[in-house]
């Protein structure tokens, strides 16, 4: 086995897999809110506190989501949790006075669902070319607008919104707002049809005239694209940590197939062709752990997310396209099983690429990459 933890973190992830384990082939035809309150219930979405307790908060929220993972939870469920807990809780949790987090630490249960609301129709990687807009009206304020391709979107109880509260291109352009998705004014669209990642649902939100309760900003207007650098470097840092566990109990099935299998007379596994793959396959994961736990270390010894945003970014890079590379060499060793859903070694190329998309673009990633060495390279 893998080892590239210490100890109380690898026994917190065995501990959630042998939790999990039972519940993956219960859970493989239910729906996602089926699935994500059963994960709830194993305490998946429940911040731990800072007491200096190991292993830290981050690590643990991590642990325990590849864990879920390595015991066959579909990976859609285990991105959701990880877009939960790394992208909008923890963040919150830090940007929040206590009394507003306390309102809303309920999330943790797992009966209301989060979502993150900052993509339109004409794009997502320039925030500050947003068309949804907050204006002040009484003791709260008033929404128009539309955001798309929103993970959870159509089964979301609340929603993290960005929106503009003042014109130009200026960092204090932008608000966010954290409300309820059953107000007056917000329609959402049925589930996108999507071929990456098909468990969790994916949709749109409408904002037309939807008056936010007094409360519902984040923070001083003003300061959204502050907690929006914030998220994405959550995200960046530690949301692909929902890929270790998967990938771990791919190894582990193409190791077994590879070392059971007789191929041209001897066991598959004796070729070195095979040998070479597999071990491109646990390098990739060691790579993919290393960084991700390096990071979730980084944030729990204290590192403001926003100082970590450059190596967040080479490391949702690196671990992007090692998922992908791993899963081509597992379809390769897999073969035609790789393409039949109810074989022992189905393949999902796509929600790996879709690895590649979210969270920032790599493309986009690697000009801020060059920007940090200097090179005067414009998107």
């Amino acid at each position: 086995m893998l080892r590239s933890g210490d100890q109380e973190t690898e026994a917190l992830v065995d501990a959630c897999r042998e939790q999990a384990e039972p519940l993956a082939e219960q859970l493989r035809e239910k729906d996602f809110r089926t699935q994500w309150e059963a994960m709830a219930d194993l305490g998946v979405l429940r911040l731990a506190e800072d007491g200096g307790a190991r292993p830290g908060p981050v690590t643990r929220s991590l642990a325990m989501i590849e864990g879920i993972g390595l015991a066959g939870i579909d990976p859609g469920v285990c991105y959701a949790l990880a877009s939960q807990v790394f992208g909008m809780e923890f963040p919150l949790r830090a940007a929040l006075p206590g009394p507003a987090w306390e309102a809303i630490a309920h999330i943790q249960d797992g009966r209301a669902l989060l979502c993150h609301a900052l993509t339109e129709r004409g794009g997502g990687s320039d925030p500050l070319s947003m068309e949804t807009r907050a204006r002040r009206e009484g003791d709260g304020h008033v929404l128009d607008g539309a955001k798309t391709f929103i993970t959870a979107a159509p089964v979301a109880d609340h929603a993290i919104v960005f929106a503009r509260t003042a014109e130009g291109r200026h960092p204090f352009a932008l608000s966010a707002f954290l409300f309820p998705l059953d107000l007056p004014g917000v329609t959402r669209s049925e589930p996108f049809a999507k071929t990456a990642l098909p468990q969790v649902p994916m949709g749109e939100l409408v904002f037309k005239a939807a008056r936010l309760p007094a409360g519902s900003l984040i923070g001083e207007e003003g300061s959204g694209l502050a907690l929006m650098a914030s998220t994405t470097a959550w995200e960046r840092a530690v949301l692909l940590g929902y890929a270790l566990g998967p990938m771990r109990r791919t190894l582990r099935r193409i190791v077994a197939w590879a070392g059971e299998r007789e191929h041209f007379g001897r066991r598959m596994g004796a070729s070195h062709q095979v040998a070479s793959r597999v071990s491109e396959m646990a390098l990739a994961l060691h790579r993919s752990r290393v960084q991700v736990y390096a990071l979730a270390a980084r944030l729990d010894a204290g590192t403001p997310a926003r100082q970590l945003a450059a190596e967040a970014a080479l490391t949702k890079i690196s671990v992007s396209e090692d998922y992908v590379r791993f899963t081509e060499h597992a379809t390769a060793l897999s073969g035609v099983r790789a393409f039949i859903a109810d074989s022992d070694l189905p393949a999902d190329l796509h929600s790996p690429m879709a690895a590649l998309t979210y969270a920032g673009t790599n493309d986009l990633l690697r000009v801020g990459v060059a920007r940090q060495f200097g090179l005067p390279v414009e998107n």
